[in-house]
């Protein structure tokens, strides 16, 4: 009997994708990919290690020194953007369900992120045509104008939450700019990165321009990093592989932009709508399986609607779906992998001895294999507990009480991480002051995790470096060239014509 739940034609193996063509790993190796819900292994992939990097660097450097795309024209660039949007939207059911199948995030949760992936390219493929560029003049005497130029190979490595779409975040502003690439994906969750290289190719784009290479990031992921030909890495995933990334890369001096860790705040006042206060905290949390990197995992809450928000938040906690990833009722899916199971359910043991537990708190009941866990709710924890201070990324909450204002800001700052904060108030005044106040990259103000993609991503301390997003993306996968032409007579200072005994007049350098 065929098991419905999985997809058809699933790859017997995943290959690497280098300079235009579907390779094997030079020394044979490959890993082992597994189906979240039962762990067992449904395929295998390549093991990429530093030989296979070095011919996928070598690949995107020959592309980008003497291909057509770093010469094209923006318009030609983004026409084939949108190809890629145009293929990507049209396969939205197909790149979800094995998105799903593969990560164990629920199937209309994965769609979503398939549309998105989508939108990226068009983003990009509109920005790319419409951006300007400074300029500026210095009326009779100077005029001074920026070019942006594509910088070279980019070294791309993404995540498991959310593969495709988080893909596309890195794709689609690294190909817009001119730029050539190798794409190391999380080994956790090759499957629909796989499919990139043929949507490329009936999109047109160049040869060599993409290069796929799977494997561990301690191997491929290094090699990436320390390759002399790769002067961008951007990075997401946990900080601590950040910290050792942005050592790696140092003695290189490449550009770095790392999206790291997070646990985000979300601080609600007593005079917000508390029914949507409870909605926005239940998905920032229980959404993507607890596996997003801006989850409010804290929930501060004003003390005089502790008590209730508590109660209305256990019961409707315990009431969110948790299924299978196929079924498009599951509101949580299975976690991603045993060994990240693991590590959420060491934490949910911890809790028990830091929290008061209102929800969950183990597997969910019908579910006796698989990477499930039930969405799990701490209260009363203290502001440094582990589950307070340290980043869970699973269906697993901490709820903690403040007395004032500055508690809150106190509370909501008291973290390594800064990525997120979500505030619910309707006193316009506090919220204005409070975002500003808080220690985090972005904030939405009685708004769930809505973003514009023109805005920038990014976190501060231990949760990231750089931004991307609209005209950072830019920034970041271009040099800026400064061009200075004179409009007037040359403007030179006079150094070796005049008699040695006769006064030097010397202009002021600078025309302004």
């Amino acid at each position: 009997m065929t098991d419905s739940r999985i997809p058809a034609d699933l790859p017997d193996h995943i290959r690497h994708y280098i300079d235009g063509a579907f390779v094997d790993s030079t020394d044979g190796d490959t890993f082992d990919v597994l189906d979240p819900v039962t762990n067992q292994t449904y395929t295998t992939a390549a093991a990429g290690k530093k030989a296979d990097i070095e011919l996928a660097v070598a690949a995107a450097k020959r592309a980008f020194d003497e291909g057509p795309w770093p010469r094209m024209l923006p318009r030609e660039r983004s026409r084939v953007l949108h190809k890629i949007a145009d293929i990507v939207e049209s396969r939205d059911a197909r790149l979800a369900e094995l998105e799903s199948y593969d990560s164990g995030l629920p199937i209309t949760q994965a769609l979503g992120q398939a549309r998105r992936a989508a939108e990226n390219f068009r983003f990009f493929a509109d920005l790319i045509v419409a951006q300007s560029d400074d300029a500026f003049k210095v009326p009779g005497k100077q005029m001074n104008y920026v070019n942006r130029k594509p910088i070279g190979v980019a070294g791309l490595i993404t995540p498991w939450n959310t593969p495709f779409m988080l893909e596309s975040w890195k794709l689609g502003p690294a190909l817009a700019t001119g730029n050539t690439v190798v794409l190391k994906p999380a080994e956790f969750t090759p499957l629909s990165a796989s499919l990139w290289a043929g949507i490329f190719e009936e999109a047109g784009l160049p040869k060599g321009v993409f290069n796929l290479v799977n494997g561990l990031g301690e191997d491929a992921g290094d090699a990436l990093v320390k390759h002399p030909d790769v002067p961008l890495i951007s990075f997401t995933g946990e900080s601590r592989t950040g910290q050792i990334i942005f050592g790696n890369a140092a003695p290189f001096l490449k550009g770095l932009s790392m999206e790291l860790g997070g646990k985000s705040p979300a601080v609600v006042f007593a005079d917000a709508d508390l029914e949507a206060a409870v909605d926005a905290t239940i998905f920032g949390v229980f959404s993507l399986n607890g596996e997003r990197c801006t989850a409010g995992s804290r929930i501060i809450v004003e003390r005089s609607i502790y008590d209730e928000f508590v109660e209305r938040y256990a019961a409707q906690a315990k009431r969110v779906t948790v299924g299978y990833p196929h079924d498009p009722a599951t509101e949580v899916g299975a976690l991603v992998h045993p060994e990240h199971y693991d590590k959420v359910m060491s934490y949910v043991e911890i809790g028990k001895t830091e929290g008061r537990l209102v929800a969950g708190g183990g597997r969910p009941e019908g579910f006796d294999e698989g990477n499930f866990v039930a969405p799990t709710v701490f209260a009363d924890v203290s502001p440094d507990a582990r589950i307070f201070q340290e980043e869970i990324f699973g269906p697993v909450v901490a709820i903690t009480p403040f007395d004032s204002d500055e508690e809150a800001l106190a509370l909501a700052n008291n973290t390594k991480y800064g990525l997120a904060a979500y505030i619910w108030t309707n006193d316009l005044t506090r919220a204005h002051n409070f975002a500003q106040s808080v220690e985090a990259g972005m904030v939405w103000l009685n708004s769930n995790n809505v973003r514009d993609l023109r805005t920038p991503f990014g976190g501060v301390k231990a949760s990231g470096l750089g931004h991307e997003g609209g005209y950072r993306s830019i920034d970041f996968y271009t040099d800026q060239q400064s061009v200075h032409i004179t409009l007037g007579g040359a403007h030179n200072p006079t150094f070796g014509k005049q008699d040695p005994h006769e006064p030097t007049d010397l202009d002021d350098p600078d025309p302004r």
